[in-house]
């Protein structure tokens, strides 16, 4: 029994090759929309939580109150981070807000703050704590910070000149700036060369620092629960027209309600003055 071979006509195969492109479209068509689904999604998870976008106000409020070295834990940086990072927000600041930060913990904070500077950002770093200075250069320390000698000053602490430095290059509008670390310290005399207080902070353009003390100087840690600083600081914020007179009028004020007892600090080279309500 001979069986028939069937026969394709030149139409069959045209319809089959139609299909088959059809078929290659609606592939590539439905790869392309998952294509951009999966790059609309990686774009809202970078908004989100990967790079930072860039704000025009930023800052770091570091609050260092237990340290283990000291015979008991400040009480007032932690209360001054979280009322002054408060009003930060109030006034349109991306507030980072980091409690009893090891260096570890500074280190990253900062990297996080320079993730956000841009060139026309306006930037605040606020610490509260134990500060020293070492080589004409003040340093922020950090809870886990072991300091016996001045090089572990310079190897656990964070210098407040450098971090000035690394918001210059990125090429912040304003830098401002408020230390309020001129304590005495469970690190005095451990090493010949130590001097009280902090250093003379020589600004870069466009900043504006404020210490608790002048260089040099440590004031007693008062038992109120925030410091006279930042009390100051943010009832002069909300009735001064810009920023450094703010600054300006939290200086006068401490020094003439403790009789000249503390003295505040304040450096400026601001080409102009900053508004926080505008």
């Amino acid at each position: 029994m001979k069986f028939r071979q069937p026969s394709l006509s030149h139409r069959t195969f045209a319809v089959a090759a139609a299909c088959v492109a059809m078929v290659s479209l609606a592939i590539g068509a439905h790869a392309a929309l998952n294509k951009r689904s999966l790059d609309a999604a990686k774009m809202v998870a970078t908004e989100q939580g990967g790079v930072p976008a860039q704000a025009s106000r930023v800052a770091l409020i570091i609050g260092n109150g237990h340290y283990p070295d000291a015979n008991h834990p400040l009480q007032q940086p932690i209360n001054d981070a979280r009322e002054l990072g408060a009003a930060l927000r109030g006034s349109g600041f991306d507030v980072d807000v980091v409690e009893d930060a090891t260096k570890d913990d500074m280190n990253r904070a900062i990297e996080r703050l320079k993730a956000k500077v841009g060139p026309e950002t306006v930037v605040m770093l606020f610490f509260g704590g134990f500060g020293v200075q070492a080589g004409r250069e003040s340093f922020m320390l950090p809870v886990d910070a072991a300091i016996w000698k001045e090089g572990d000053v310079r190897r656990d602490g964070l210098s407040v000149e450098q971090v000035l430095g690394a918001m210059d290059e990125k090429g912040a509008k304003a830098k401002l700036v408020v230390l309020d670390a001129s304590r005495r310290n469970p690190y005095e005399r451990r090493f010949r060369s130590y001097s009280h207080g902090l250093a003379p902070i020589s600004p870069p353009e466009n900043t504006l620092v404020i210490s608790s003390a002048t260089p040099g100087k440590v004031i007693d840690e008062p038992k109120a629960a925030s410091s006279l600083l930042v009390s100051e600081l943010l009832s002069n914020l909300k009735t001064q027209p810009g920023i450094e007179s703010a600054f300006n009028k939290t200086r006068v004020s401490i020094s003439r309600s403790s009789e000249g007892e503390q003295v505040p600090s304040v450096s400026s080279s601001l080409l102009e003055d900053i508004r926080l309500g505008g």
